[in-house]
């Protein structure tokens, strides 16, 4: 009898100190998983993500193509111009200011180059080129005089050819002035008609706004097809661009 409780007595003791097994993942007896704080999942909240910074910096080039109608062109059109009015189109984009800022501005191209346009005005944008003022050629009653006076860039004007009988390419809504006091118009004498401009009358020269022979801004035009009046012969056309030349 002794015998047999002593063989209970230790039978309890073992069952006591050895847990019985229990059924792995595998589905093999082993011991109870034991919790592993490496590996267990976290029940705190994750940090918020950090903001990237706001873009900062002057706003994207940005251009809209438009129709006229013709109170839009009281000055700049009239009956037997080369072109008709209704193939003519506005396009108003950003440029770059001489004070360094963006502004908005307007230019009248036949509807044939709008693309040639919008293309390099958003390279000049992107270069920094600075451009002074960007309007239509009505703003200043049709007067190709007063506006390059005034620095203005502008494209489409029913005229003649500067010292010709011709039409001038911007009749065709098909050429450019650009930053006409930088690049003025000089004869072959080395003459200009703008007496603000007359400092500006040799090239290569140094000076913002200022277009020089194989430059960026010429490269840009010529990417497009349009070429220089810089190039010309005897007389020279800084400010001018035109779709195939003239």
């Amino acid at each position: 009898m002794k015998r047999v409780l002593v063989a209970v007595s230790l039978l309890v003791t073992a069952c006591a100190g050895n847990p019985a097994p229990v059924a792995t993942a595998a589905g093999t007896p082993g011991r109870a998983p034991v919790s592993d704080p490496s590996t267990a999942p976290s029940t705190a909240p994750s940090a918020a993500p950090t903001p990237s910074p706001s873009p900062t910096g002057p706003p994207a080039f940005h251009a809209k193509v438009s129709k006229l109608d013709r109170d839009q062109l009281r000055s700049s059109w009239k009956p037997g111009c080369p072109v008709h009015y209704t193939d003519l189109r506005l396009v108003t984009m950003t440029f770059w200011g001489f004070d360094d800022r963006a502004h908005t501005g307007e230019l009248v191209v036949r509807d044939t180059v709008t693309d040639d346009i919008v293309t390099v005005f958003k390279k000049l944008y992107g270069m920094r080129y600075p451009i002074q003022r960007m309007e239509r050629i009505d703003v200043f009653k049709g007067s190709d005089y007063d506006s390059i006076d005034a620095n203005n860039t502008s494209a489409f004007n029913c005229r003649p050819a500067t010292g010709s009988s011709n039409w001038s390419n911007h009749a065709y809504g098909e050429a450019v002035d650009l930053n006409p006091l930088q690049n003025p118009y000089v004869t072959a004498s080395g003459s200009t008609a703008h007496k603000n401009a007359r400092k500006y009358t040799e090239r290569p020269m140094k000076g913002r706004g200022v277009i020089n022979p194989g430059d960026r801004v010429v490269r840009a035009f010529a990417s497009v097809g349009w070429e220089w009046g810089g190039y010309w012969s005897g007389t020279k056309d800084y400010q001018h661009f035109s779709k195939g030349g003239g």
